[in-house]
């Protein structure tokens, strides 16, 4: 799945959003985004109170209501200048407040990255606006409309990052796979307070290549009383791999 997600980003996703970059100013895709942001404010509060976050659930609330307003519906970010940005937050990591695990890790086609719960978590988050509000957000076309703007502007946004992940990792899938179990697992530390063990929690740098050679460990000094030795030194263990900020994600 991750050759075709691959073969499939060189073929007609970055092509398109590059096309995207190019016909659309970059006032109007801040604009849109913006306001594609705001949209999920609302799922983003009602996270907040079942995550029992009071605070956060007001600054979400306040941020909605002043992009609402002042911000020309979301299409001005007037609440990040506030003070109030924008913070991600949906039923995965509700349901990971809870303590319910990540389980296998997915790689989904197109859509990239992801794990069981963190699946499970976003089809919450797709159903509340079309079931709570309906029009537009029940029609077809929106859903697919939106989908394709924000999937066109992240993969703008993020281009840089892709590439370099390709130019220099030896085996982008580990290193991908290591960034986002990462990621995830400091998301929801950040909720709960405390540490939810990633499945690669032996890695120590985020941007380390899991399948880079192994540096070598420089010797050490010998006593200047000891007699020189023809022994060779023993080869260095290989060092531990990355252990993720996400993009998003």
């Amino acid at each position: 799945m991750f050759s075709f997600n691959t073969s499939l980003d060189k073929a007609i996703v970055r092509p398109a959003a590059m096309g995207y970059k190019t016909v659309v100013p970059r006032p109007a895709r801040s604009g849109l985004r913006n306001a594609l942001t705001n949209l999920n404010e609302p799922i983003v509060f009602i996270n907040d109170m079942l995550q029992l976050k009071p605070g956060n659930a007001f600054r979400t609330f306040s941020r909605f209501l002043i992009n609402s307003v002042f911000g020309l519906a979301g299409l001005f970010d007037v609440a990040n200048h506030e003070g109030l940005p924008h913070r991600k937050n949906g039923f995965a990591n509700t349901l990971g407040r809870y303590g319910v695990k990540p389980g296998p890790y997915l790689y989904l086609p197109v859509l990239g990255p992801s794990s069981l719960r963190d699946a499970v978590g976003g089809v919450g988050d797709s159903a509340v606006l079309p079931n709570t509000v309906g029009e537009p957000f029940d029609r077809t076309d929106y859903k697919i409309g939106t989908a394709v703007v924000s999937g066109l502007d992240a993969r703008v946004q993020y281009d840089s990052e892709i590439k370099t992940l390709y130019d220099t990792s030896l085996d982008p899938y580990a290193t991908l796979r290591s960034v986002y179990q990462q990621s995830r697992a400091a998301d929801i530390t950040a909720i709960t307070g405390k540490a939810e063990a990633s499945p690669d929690d032996t890695m120590e740098d985020d941007l380390k290549d899991p399948a880079a050679a192994p540096e070598a460990t420089p010797p050490e000094a010998a006593p200047a009383t000891a007699a020189p030795s023809d022994a060779t030194l023993p080869e260095a263990a290989p060092s531990a791999g990355p252990q993720i900020a996400s993009m998003p994600a």
